[in-house]
């Protein structure tokens, strides 16, 4: 009987191997039996940080539902195996039977999901000798200078210039900056996919301002209109110059050969400028709309106040140039091809351009030449070419000056703007123009020039002190 009580034993001890302790694999499910410290709790094992409700649940159950058990059917000390232990025949019986309800219990109650064998954690109660770890966070501490040196005062300032005008009604812009309104109207025709921009008029523009900056109250500005379609500022048109008035009547249709998708990304800018035929043309304002924001097909009409303008100064204008050497017979071949949106000199006929071609050796001028001046127009078309004798040691101390002028009968020519190509460049554009055409000799180099005025070119090249 003893022999079968001792195996029933040991089948409850295999049994219950899930929770015994690894050290003396004893049931325990405190690990008393192994435990170091009594300030210290420490259980290994694929137990989760606290003790599952399901274990919980299965121990209420068995206390309420079995009143035979006991808490020695449990016990917190290591078991010893000894031949000395005596148990009678019905406790044995009954612990087996409770022994065998509780694993039936727990097995029904346990997770379906398998479990996953981990480092040992600790948990429990920590004691005053271990304190939990946890992560801290990694601030930056600012001082006073750093956290007011972020802000900006011109963002805050009621007084900035960089208030943006999109926020702003007409009347407020006019108010605000008082450079007057303009009237024009945008219709997109899909039969021939092209945009048609008229303007109108304009009313209370602001009277011109002389050259020492004073605003003179009794004259009158002589305005005209450039129409572009940004980014593009280079293919741009221009209306006719109203002479001496604040309130002109323009009435002029312009067209832009543009897909209709492609018109829909550009901007159309329409920039209100004052003649001045003796001095540079002053910008009076811009008008800019979005054209995506607007029905082209249907087209419309506005009435846009006009707001300052960053380009105070109209631009010269845009020169295109072709250079050809040929070593063989040390000849430099220049052709004037074109020129366009070149600065109006004549209030009622435009301008009447001409461009004059001046070769320089060092500082020293050797030869002039000119095109044949075109009337009434700011687009000429020339396509007139011009050769020079230039021998290749010399080739890399030339320089070539290039003068636009309106033509004028009764006195001097105007003035419309200058370039150097060579030795003495005015620009980096020049001067790359200048390097293509030496490494592509007997090859005809093409280039767009930007206009400079006569004090820009004489300031950066000596040779344009040398033209005349």
């Amino acid at each position: 009987m003893a022999y079968i009580q001792g195996f029933l034993s040991r089948i409850s001890d295999l049994l219950l191997c899930r929770w015994t302790c690894r050290h003396c694999c004893q049931k325990c499910y405190e690990s008393s039996c192994c435990q170091s410290s009594e300030d210290e709790v420490e259980i290994l094992g694929p137990f989760p940080a606290q003790t599952p409700p399901w274990l919980i649940a299965s121990r209420s159950s068995d206390k309420d539902g079995d009143s035979v058990h006991t808490s020695s059917d449990v016990p917190l000390t290591p078991r010893t195996n000894s031949p000395d232990r005596r148990c009678s025949s019905s406790d044995t019986s009954k612990s087996t039977y409770s022994l065998t309800r509780r694993i039936s219990s727990l097995e029904s109650r346990r997770p379906s999901s398998p479990l996953i064998d981990i480092k040992p954690i600790e948990f429990g109660v920590f004691s005053a000798k271990k304190e939990p770890i946890q992560p801290s966070v990694l601030r930056r501490t600012y001082t006073p200078d750093d956290y007011f040196r972020k802000f900006e005062p011109r963002l805050y300032s009621l007084d900035s210039n960089g208030d943006d005008v999109d926020f702003l009604t007409d009347e407020e812009i006019l108010s605000k900056y008082q450079l007057g309104m303009l009237h024009f109207s945008t219709q997109y025709d899909l039969l021939h996919n092209h945009l048609t921009v008229r303007v109108i008029e304009a009313r209370d523009l602001p009277p011109p301002i002389s050259h020492d900056g004073a605003r003179q109250d009794m004259a009158h500005s002589n305005p005209y209109v450039k129409i572009c379609l940004l980014p593009d500022q280079k293919n741009s048109k221009q209306t006719g110059v109203k002479r001496k008035t604040q309130k002109p009547v323009f009435e002029e249709r312009y067209t832009f050969e543009i897909p209709f998708l492609e018109a829909q990304r550009r901007t159309l800018l329409l920039t209100v400028v004052d003649f001045d035929k003796f001095s540079r043309h002053c910008v009076i304002g811009k008008v800019s709309v979005p054209l995506c924001e607007v029905d082209l097909v249907k087209g419309g009409h506005w009435w846009k106040a006009l707001i300052p303008s960053s380009q105070n100064e109209v631009e010269l204008g845009e020169l295109l140039l072709s250079l050809n050497y040929l070593p063989s017979a040390g000849r430099l071949n220049v052709d004037v091809i074109r020129a366009k949106q070149l600065l109006q000199t004549d209030v009622s006929q435009g301008s009447d351009p001409f461009v004059k071609i001046q070769l320089v050796h060092g500082l020293k001028l050797v030869k002039t030449k000119k095109t044949s001046f075109l009337r009434g127009t700011i687009d000429p078309f020339y396509n007139e070419s011009f050769s020079f004798k230039v021998p290749q040691e010399e080739l890399e101390n030339a320089s070539l000056v290039f003068t636009v002028f309106g033509h004028n009968m009764k006195s001097s020519n105007d003035f419309i703007g200058r370039i150097v190509i060579g030795q003495y460049s005015s620009g980096p554009s020049e001067s790359n123009h200048w390097r293509r055409m030496l490494n592509t000799h007997r090859t005809a180099v093409e280039q767009w020039h930007s206009l400079r005025s006569r004090a820009e070119c004489d300031r950066v090249s000596p040779a344009s002190l040398e033209a005349t």
